[in-house]
């Protein structure tokens, strides 16, 4: 676990296992505080949080909202319903995964899976394995037994990335189901299932996996390459609101008693999911979508047409390097309801991401959201998931405007030969790199003199120099960047051989 330091704004900065600490060194005279040096090897770094930041001038970290894209399913099958929800994306090789709770009555519910080929338009394969009405022609995966919140009420699929893994067992799964400990006591537990092509289910076992917690929620599992160990980040109570605790194990059967996330000195809100996910490209920084909800007793009517809802909802971003201790750069929503009036209200499910973030292409990453869903379906609605694109690594940037701004990192070390950036300016915008040493003085033949300024729209641009891109001589030893930018954004950072 990751130890936790307070920044500026009062909120976690992890720093993978020891805090930052500074030293004071003696420079032309006068006293310098160095940070300790991060060691960032040759590892993806994105500006999300300010983990990598000494300093800001003039400029500031942006929060970028997915660009709204196309309605690429909806949920109008008979065994589907008003009440379809819980959406895991997953892509396996070259495919990708839509599984989905269906059933529109919280009692008979079925988790179906859908499938593409790039991650817009999807198939119902036809798999012939559970009946509905009699007729076992649909997509349905796994079906529950005829009770509320019993096994494909949240459905949680992942690949399990263990290299230990059972090849019988490579997909895994989580749902809740509720046991009665006494006539008069019910308890929601976790099940765990595994299957060899994410088609074909079967319970890990029948002893419940996770006993502590609620569970009538997304529950999000996966394999945890930083940790070595299975975890789980589902629902808890804390501070008077919906929260998320988290859980480990190292076999998926034995798990260790939750622990509730820790989000700094922020205004505790309820987190209705959390859609966890390690970033991809960079499966050391975490990123989380939780869908936000503010229920009726704050905010009980829509102004479209002045009609009553359970509460409001909409989606937010955080971020974290240890995946207990979480950032809340931004409280603005990620995903706002926006000008549709179904999305306002029927709170329990609009504006709930799924469960994954996959590639589109070089540029883009695919995010997805549910519209149109009414817990109490007064308006007659039927569900729909929504695409949106994320610029790659594009969640948050260090900006500059016009005028121009600054931004000088931490110490660092890096291993490699070329630094690489993932930047945009305007056509009047422009970056220049400075590398300098742990003290702030710039290193001759890197100067910002040594920077001509470049611009563009790059996801990979090699920064160069007077004396040409190659910055071997100072890996190892610690250094510090310094943007000078105009009109331009930065989004992310890695040296590479």
């Amino acid at each position: 676990m990751g130890i936790k330091c307070r920044n500026e704004r009062g909120r976690w900065r992890a720093a993978a296992g020891v805090c930052l600490f500074v030293a004071v060194t003696a420079v032309a005279g006068r006293a310098a505080v160095v940070a300790e040096p991060i060691d960032i090897g040759s590892r993806l770094e994105l500006f999300v949080d300010e983990f990598l930041i000494e300093s800001m001038k003039d400029s500031r970290l942006k929060l970028h909202h997915p660009q709204c894209s196309e309605v690429t399913f909806t949920f109008d099958q008979p065994w589907e319903g008003p009440q379809s929800g819980y959406v895991t994306i997953l892509r396996d090789g070259d495919e990708y995964r839509m599984y989905y709770r269906g059933g529109g009555d919280l009692v008979r519910e079925h988790t179906c899976l859908a499938i593409g080929s790039d991650g817009l338009t999807w198939t119902r394969p036809n798999l012939g394995l559970f009946p509905f009405e009699g007729i076992k022609d649909n997509n349905i995966v796994w079906t529950g037994p005829n009770k509320a919140y019993s096994e494909s009420h949240n459905f949680s699929p992942f690949i399990d990335t263990n290299p230990a893994c059972k090849r019988e067992e490579r997909y895994k799964a989580v749902a809740v189901t509720r046991i009665f400990p006494t006539p008069d006591e019910r308890k929601n537990v976790l099940i765990g299932f595994v299957s060899p092509d994410g088609i074909h289910w079967k319970k890990a076992r029948e002893e419940p996996l996770i006993t502590e917690g609620g569970f009538d929620s997304h529950n999000t599992m996966f394999w945890d390459e930083q940790l070595g160990k299975y975890v789980c980040y589902s629902r808890v109570g804390h501070r008077g609101k919906r929260s998320v605790h988290r859980t480990t194990s190292e076999n998926f059967l034995d798990w260790t008693d939750p622990v509730v996330l820790d989000f700094g000195d922020t205004e505790p809100e309820h987190f209705y999911t959390n859609g966890i996910v390690p970033y991809f490209r960079a499966p050391h920084i975490y990123l989380g979508f939780p869908m936000r909800f503010v229920p009726s007793k704050e905010r009980n009517t829509v102004g479209f047409e002045q009609r009553e809802t359970d509460g409001l909802s909409d989606a937010v971003l955080i971020s974290s390097r240890d995946g207990m201790h979480w950032d809340r750069t931004f409280m603005e929503a990620f995903i706002r309801p926006g000008l549709d009036p179904l999305n306002w209200g029927g709170a329990h499910n609009n504006q709930t991401p799924a469960w994954g973030i996959v590639p589109v292409d070089e540029h883009s990453i695919a995010v997805y959201w549910l519209e149109h869903e009414d817990n109490y379906p007064r308006c007659k609605t039927t569900p729909r998931l929504r695409r949106g694109l994320v610029r790659t690594d594009g969640f948050i940037s260090v900006n500059a405007p016009h005028a121009g701004g600054e931004m000088v990192t931490r110490p660092l070390v890096f291993a490699g030969k070329q630094l690489v950036i993932n930047f945009s300016t305007s056509a009047v915008g422009s970056v220049q790199v400075e590398i300098q040493d742990a003290a702030g003085r710039p290193i001759p033949g890197f100067t910002l003199a040594d920077s001509e300024p470049f611009w563009g729209d790059e996801i990979e641009r090699i920064v160069n120099f007077a004396g040409g891109p190659d910055v071997s001589r100072l890996a190892g030893q610690p250094v510090r960047l310094r943007f000078v930018m105009r009109d331009a954004d930065l989004y992310s950072i890695r040296f590479q051989e």
